[in-house]
């Protein structure tokens, strides 16, 4: 099974990797651009009997390593 998990910083928390990749966009020329958010994904193999074993796992692992819950929001989707 591969879980692909997204981690993203929570609302509010300060992103300045962010604000860097957002300016050197606009003097690339993408004006266009309104909010650049830096976040981080993680692709995990994984075996497992049931969906639900799997979902379980990997909360923990997001709740343990994957994600610091202070700054930062997770979701993960799973596929056989």
């Amino acid at each position: 099974m591969l879980a692909k998990v997204y981690v993203t910083l929570k609302p509010g928390v300060l992103d300045p990797a962010g604000k860097a990749i957002e300016h050197s966009l606009h003097a690339l020329g993408f004006a266009q651009v309104q909010g650049v958010r830096l976040g981080k994904y993680f692709e995990v193999q994984l075996a497992a009997d049931t969906c639900a074993g799997a979902e379980e796992q990997v909360d923990q692992m997001c709740r343990k390593l994957l994600a610091n819950g202070v700054i930062e929001d997770y979701r993960f989707e799973l596929q056989d």
